[in-house]
């Protein structure tokens, strides 16, 4: 490991540096629709590789867009990242994508960082805080599928749900407090939430799975059927309604 640079500012700065990339390559209007978004997902991965391959070279990595190596079973610190979360929203000339940048060690990320780089703004584990006051009413939900339990939660306590993209954007959305919490169900993979849950989590606001579970990362399975994140005043009334329809309808 090197000294030059330690962990909290490496996450910070691997967000921002591949969110310039990522806006770079669209910026300059050469490419478009599915081209665009599978040149930000190469070019991102294989810039982030390589910092770590620099930086951290003993470390494991999981990412969506490379090969998964099972040695990061074995590791202490597994590096999780998303480069390019939303490539449809980004592809589209949307704002709602995300870069995704977590440091896992036992499980639990310990550093982490969501670029919105569209918005100017990463958000780091390292100095982020959730804004406080006013309820929303609002639960941001999935732009593609959004899941009927959080429409059950929402009519319940009298929310409305908000569609969006990225998982980044939509836990950011939480704990900038224009919603009040993201509830997914449906199926992720610990990418999606690795980094937001780092950060959310960070900041203080609430996450688990929607029964209340532990999220854990750097599973040999990395699938994660659901997750809530929320203000921790809302986390008991959720995962109260979500039981209820689960146990009404055997699913979420």
């Amino acid at each position: 490991m090197t000294a030059q640079i330690d962990d909290a500012r490496l996450t910070y700065r691997l967000a921002l540096g591949t969110g310039e990339i990522l806006k770079g390559v669209r910026g300059v209007g050469l490419l478009r629709d599915r081209n665009l978004g599978d040149a930000g997902d190469d070019l991102a991965q294989n810039w982030i590789a390589r910092v770590l391959a620099q930086h951290r070279p003993d470390d494991g990595v999981l990412s969506e867009e490379a090969a998964d190596n099972p040695e990061r079973l074995g590791k202490d610190r597994v590096w999780i990242i998303d480069p390019l979360d939303g490539t449809k929203e980004f592809a589209g000339g949307r704002q709602d994508w995300a870069v995704h940048i977590a440091l896992v060690e036992n499980g639990q990320p310990i550093h982490a960082a969501v670029g919105l780089p569209d918005l100017g703004v990463v958000f780091s584990s390292m100095e982020s805080k959730a804004v406080t006051g006013p309820l929303s009413r609002k639960i941001v939900v999935s732009r593609n599928r959004a899941p009927q339990v959080a429409q059950h939660v929402a009519d319940a306590m009298g929310f409305e749900l908000t569609p969006m993209g990225s998982a980044g954007a939509k836990a950011m959305h939480v704990l900038l407090g224009d919603a009040d919490a993201y509830i997914h169900a449906g199926g992720q993979y610990e990418w999606d939430s690795a980094a937001p849950v780092g950060v959310a989590r960070a900041a203080g606001l609430h996450c688990s799975r929607l029964d209340g579970s532990e999220l854990t990362y750097n599973n040999k399975d990395t699938y994660l059927p659901d997750v809530l994140i929320c203000r921790p005043e809302l986390a008991e009334e959720m995962m109260q309604l979500a039981a209820a329809y689960f146990a009404d309808n055997g699913t979420y």
